[in-house]
Parts: C-alpha cells; sequence; structure tokens
C-alpha cells in the first residue's frame, strides 16, 4: 500500500504546522519539515517540542533562509527530502506540499488513487514552447545568471539582468538537458526522488546552471523528471487544487467551497483561507474518515471563469462566492507610514527594511514610478490602484506571502486612509510630523506644479502661506479623523522619544526600534 512522504516548506504558523503535521502522520504517512532559518527560533522550538514523540516526523538536517524566485527554495527542498529519504524507507511516494495545503479527500482514498497508478504526478511543459508563463520574463529567467532576491533587492535585480544584456553575457543551456516549467507542487515515486539525488551528486554542471536562474523550483524538478523518467511513467498534472485569477493571483477558498472541493479530481488545496475556520475543520477531519465515497465533477475551474466572467463578487449563492473583494483579511496588519516629506519616508522606510522582514511599499497610491510587481495591470497607472485599492492590497500581501505590510501615504490621501481603517483587517498609522522650510515650501510648489523655475519672488512670497496653511490643514484632518492605533513620531525629536511610538506602530522590540530611530533620515531637510 502506498506510504506518502509530505514535503513540506513553511516560514510561519507553527501551530498549524502541528496540526497539519498531526492529522497527515495519524493515518500511518510521514511529514518532512523544512522550517525557514528566518524564522522566529521559538517558532521552530515550538514545532519541535509539539511533534517530539511522533516517529513519523522529521526535519531538514540543514535550514536556510529561503527566498522567493531563488534557488534557496530548491535546495531547501532538496535537503527535507534527503531526510526523509533517509528516516522513512517505507515511503513509495513523495508529496511537495505548503502550509496553506490541506488535503481534500480522505488518507484511504489518496492511498488506493497512488496504488492504481504507477506514475510520477508533475506539471512539466516545455519552457520555450508552452504558454506556461503568462506574463514578464520567460527565456531571460535561464539564460542570464540571476543572484538576488527580485522582490528584496528589485533596483539591484533588474540593473544586473541589464548589465548581462548590454554585455551580452548569455550562457548556454546543458545540451543534454530539455528544460520544462510547470507547478512546483508535485507527487513522485521513490524511485523517482533517489534518482533526483543521484543526478544532483553526479551533474554538477547542472546543479550549477540551475542555481542561478530565477525562479527554479518551477523548473528544477520539472526538467529533471522529464530528463530521469520515461514518459509513458508521468501525468503532467498536479495533484493540488489550485485556481488564479485573472491577474494572475492565487484563489482563497472559505467556508462555503467544501463540497466544491471534494468534487474535484485531486488529493490537496491551495490556498485555504486564514478566516476559512469552518472549513478548515471539515477537512481537518476528512483526512483520517473511512469509506468515504466521492463524487468527482471537476467542474471547479470552469465555474470560477463563469462566475467571475460575469462579474459576480461575494458569498457563494450571497455576497461572496470566491474572493473577499471588500476585505483584505480579518488576519492581516496594513501599516501607513503618512509623511509630507516623501524622501523622509523613504529613509524610514529603507531602515525598517533593514532591521525588519516586512514588506514596504513607497508611495503607490502618488508616484506612478513606484517599483511595484506585475500584477497583471492593475497596477499599471494611479488611477487603477486608487480605483482598485483594496484588490490591489490584497494582492501584495499575496505576491509577498505575507500577513503583514507597510505602505506610504502622503496627507492628502485622507479618503484612502478612511477606506482602509474600516476593512476587517487591523490597520496601523504612524505619522511622521515635519518642519516646513521656506526652501522647502518653494521645491513643493514646483513639484507639484504650483511653481515654475521662472516664478517671481513675490509671488512665491504670497504663495507659502497658503501651500503652509494647507499642509497644516491636511495635518489636522488626520488627527481629527480619530483613527484607532495612530501614532505621530517627529522628524527633530530625539530618537528615545520616536523609539517608542515606532516600537507600537511596528510591534517590534524597543532596542529595533531604537536602531530605526537613531539614523539620520528625521533630520534630512
Amino acid at each position: 500500500m502506498a506510504k506518502i512522504a509530505y514535503i513540506l516548506l513553511c516560514h510561519k504558523d507553527p501551530d498549524a504546522i502541528i496540526m497539519q503535521a498531526e492529522r497527515l502522520t495519524a493515518a500511518g504517512d510521514y511529514m518532512s519539515i523544512h522550517f525557514d532559518s528566518r524564522a522566529k527560533p521559538e517558532h521552530f522550538d515550538r514545532i519541535q517540542t509539539a511533534l517530539a514523540d511522533n516517529p513519523n516526523v522529521t526535519y531538514a538536517r540543514k535550514r536556510i533562509k529561503c527566498g522567493w524566485g531563488e534557488w534557496s527554495l530548491v535546495q531547501a527542498t532538496l535537503y527535507a527530502i534527503q531526510a526523509a529519504v533517509e528516516d522513512f524507507p517505507r515511503a513509495t511516494h513523495f508529496y511537495m506540499l505548503s502550509g496553506d495545503c490541506m488535503a481534500i479527500k480522505t488518507a484511504e482514498y489518496a492511498h488506493e488513487f497512488l496504488d492504481s497508478r504507477d506514475k510520477d504526478f508533475i506539471e512539466s511543459f516545455d519552457f520555450f514552447e508552452s504558454d506556461w508563463i503568462k506574463t514578464g520574463m520567460k527565456e531571460e529567467r535561464l539564460i542570464y545568471r540571476h543572484f538576488l532576491n527580485e522582490r528584496n533587492n528589485k533596483w539591484l535585480f533588474y540593473k544586473s539582468l541589464e548589465l548581462q544584456k548590454r554585455l551580452k553575457l548569455q550562457r548556454e543551456i546543458p545540451q543534454d538537458i530539455q528544460v520544462q516549467i510547470g507547478s512546483q507542487w508535485w507527487c513522485l515515486r521513490r524511485r523517482t526522488v533517489e534518482w533526483i539525488l543521484d543526478f544532483t551528486r553526479t551533474r554538477k554542471d547542472v546543479m550549477r546552471f540551475f542555481r542561478s536562474t530565477w525562479i527554479p523550483d518551477e523548473t528544477f524538478f520539472q526538467t529533471l523528471v522529464r530528463h530521469l523518467v520515461p514518459e509513458d511513467e508521468i501525468e503532467t498534472r498536479t495533484l493540488t487544487f489550485l485556481m488564479f485569477s485573472d491577474y494572475g493571483m492565487p484563489v482563497n477558498f472559505y467556508n462555503d467551497h467544501y463540497d466544491l472541493l471534494l468534487g474535484q479530481d485531486f488529493l490537496f488545496a491551495r490556498k485555504i483561507s486564514p478566516e476559512a475556520k469552518q472549513l478548515k475543520v471539515r477537512l481537518g477531519r476528512l483526512y483520517a474518515a473511512h469509506g468515504v465515497e466521492f463524487q468527482i465533477s471537476n467542474e471547479g475551474r470552469s465555474l470560477y471563469k463563469f462566475l467571475t466572467g460575469r462579474g459576480r463578487i461575494g458569498r457563494r449563492f450571497g455576497m461572496r462566492f470566491w474572493e473577499t473583494e471588500s476585505t483584505l483579511g480579518r488576519e492581516r496588519e496594513l501599516m501607513i507610514v503618512v509623511c509630507k516629506k516623501w524622501h523622509v519616508a523613504k529613509r524610514l522606510l529603507e531602515q525598517i527594511r533593514q532591521v525588519t522582514n516586512v514588506p514596504a511599499i513607497e508611495y503607490l497610491f502618488n508616484e506612478e514610478n513606484t517599483p511595484l510587481p506585475d500584477l497583471g495591470g492593475i497596477q499599471a497607472t494611479l488611477e487603477k490602484r486608487t480605483r482598485h485599492r483594496r484588490a490591489l492590497m490584497r494582492m501584495l500581501f499575496e505576491y509577498y506571502d505575507t500577513d503583514r505590510l507597510i505602505v506610504c501615504m502622503d496627507p492628502s490621501n485622507l479618503d484612502l486612509m478612511h477606506d482602509f481603517f474600516s476593512d476587517r483587517s487591523v490597520t496601523r498609522m504612524l505619522e511622521v510630523e515635519c518642519q516646513f522650510t521656506d526652501d522647502y515650501l518653494i521645491g513643493h510648489a514646483r513639484r507639484v506644479g504650483l511653481a515654475g523655475e521662472r516664478t517671481n519672488q513675490a509671488t512665491l512670497e504670497r504663495l507659502l502661506p497658503t501651500i503652509r496653511n494647507d499642509m497644516t490643514y491636511e495635518a489636522d484632518r488626520i488627527r481629527d479623523a480619530g483613527f484607532s492605533r495612530y501614532s505621530r513620531i517627529h522628524e527633530v525629536a530625539a530618537p528615545e522619544e520616536n523609539a517608542g511610538k515606532i516600537a507600537e506602530f511596528l510591534t517590534v522590540t524597543q532596542d529595533q526600534a531604537l536602531r530605526i530611530a537613531k539614523t539620520d533620515y528625521l533630520y534630512a531637510d
């Protein structure tokens, strides 16, 4: 009978990981966990303590820091696979999971399904001939070398790519390898996994090549399986049910999707919304059940396309069907930095990035050229960002795979602030109170088109009091709004005075807040 070793890469929510491990191993299956070394040590300690007496759980021998689009995700997977191969000699299949996946079939059904099909289940389409990549770079992922994290070092990432193109530093793909691409959610037989591990030890040239490709978790295993396994033993599909919106973002599943999920021809589903408490409970009980019959209808994707194509929003047969368009999510934290001096706020965000791991985005509702990921066009213009602000913000949470996000706003964006504070998410605000010299106000007037380089001094002197009063009015409106979880710091206050407010806003330690407050960004002109 099939015995599944689940390969789990995770970086947060230790309680959910513990529950997932207990559910999946209760039926006699196994789990090998790689917990990101960047995550809180106490979280990993909690996982190990809770699962210490479970012989069906093991851990990657080495933990590393993982980043989206990096080789680190593949390396972490290989570490977890190696541990599973060594510790679970009875495992017949190895199934890649994330913390957002849950079983939508019983263990009994899953084992019978795999026993009846002697195949590897993995998407593997020709990299160059298929249209699997919908937007963004394609061949550039392979023929140029990528050593930087695109999300954390966007400017340097694209400058490096631009320089390689200019210097014509394209490289050759290993000649005997036909690169494939597909979903990273696969299920492979033991023999295949052992062949892959042997390959990694003998083909150093291929390993060097993939280490500097971009998003290798969508190409590495897909390519090696196709290279090592006879074609008639590969089923080019994933056993994990997932859907994507028109913007290329994963669709979340909610409490009212239980029956729909059970009717899909898959063993797991991704992503289960953090808010879908009832769905998680029902699916959690399902895996260990016996004698359950499933009526496979497999209509999920076509039904989603039909309904969203007609613009339906809300609960299934009610206010929402697939996604909560009107909320960012109760479990999420949006932190808004409000500052009229944009350069001051940008320096603040840069320091926050260095001290914390929280994604931070500059004036996305004010500057058209703010660096943003490709979200299918919703980010293309300021008008679209403002009109679809909640959808945009929710997609950014998904893109960065985070529950905490920082954005900058100009004090004039009061309507946006009211909108986000009315959401069910936890919204915080930190206002940076600034001093405005006459020189700064003149520069501001020129930047926003109120004055030009040739505007005479007399006109400027009449204009400055009006601009100063306008800025004071904007600040007063924010304070009069009575926002909850509101803090204010001053650009020239002592670091010790600002640190307490920064710690409260970011929910970081006093030492971390002081490191941020001691930088010279608050004293810039």
